[in-house]
Parts: C-alpha cells; structure tokens; sequence
C-alpha cells in the first residue's frame, strides 16, 4: 500500500515544508527592516546581509521544495540554515527557567524539521518533481 503512496507522500512532505520556509522568506522581504532589528536583536555582526541571505534560502528554498527542483540540495541548505538559525533565535537554555518553555517548543520543533529535511535529502524529491524529470530524483 505504502509503495503505491510514496509518490505523493513525497509530494505532500516537499509541500509542506515549503509552507515553513517560503512564507518566512516573503515575510523577511515584505518586513525587511524589522528583520534586520530581530537579527541585530541577538548581537549577530552585519544584520542586512544575514537579513538577505534568510530571505534568499528560504524562499528559493521553499520554491525548490515545492518544484522538486535541486531537491536534495535545498534541503541540506535548508536543514543547516534552520540549526544555525535555532541556535541563535530559540536558545532557550540562556532565558530564566519560566521562560524556557516557548524558545524550547520552537527549538525542537525546528529540531523534527531539520529531521524532515534530512529525509528528503536522503530519499530525494519522488517521481512527481522536476528533479525526476531530469533524472536527478
């Protein structure tokens, strides 16, 4: 049964990563400024060119998910960007314990994320892609 599904099961799983990623990104080019503010907000050096390449990965990967296109690569780009923006963005163990809880939902669930990237980038994007089309599925 499962065999007759992967397909678009595939198809689903790129999609709704890509619901994560893509709306993130729009957001980053639509709200420009206050992201630079959020990023300089936890001391990171130049905010405008972390700003730029946020809204960069995440909507050209997000279009990559939805497309199937560049699939295995979008999605280890995806999946270090995602850690290395929990780290700085969801460290929950620098807040006072009562505050913890928040920053620490969001940091593991960015942490399953990273896991269902991992997984498309292990298996790759299923015969419903572009990627299949060229060959490169």
């Amino acid at each position: 049964m499962f065999t007759r599904l992967q397909d678009p099961l595939a198809l689903a799983g790129r999609l709704l990563m890509a619901l994560l990623f893509l709306p993130a990104g729009v957001g980053k080019l639509t709200g420009f400024a206050g992201t630079v503010g959020y990023i300089s907000s936890v001391g990171l050096p130049m905010p405008q060119l972390g700003a730029m390449v946020a809204l960069v990965v995440e909507i050209g990967g997000g279009v990559a998910l939805i497309a199937g296109f560049g699939t295995r690569v979008a999605a280890i780009v995806l999946a270090a960007f995602t850690l290395v923006a929990s780290y700085f963005f969801h460290a929950y163990w620098a807040v006072p314990a009562d505050q913890q809880l928040i920053p620490q939902l969001l940091f593991y669930k960015n942490m399953a994320v990273i896991g269902g990237l991992l997984t498309i980038a292990a298996w790759g994007a299923g015969a419903w892609s572009v990627d299949a089309r060229r060959g490169k599925a």
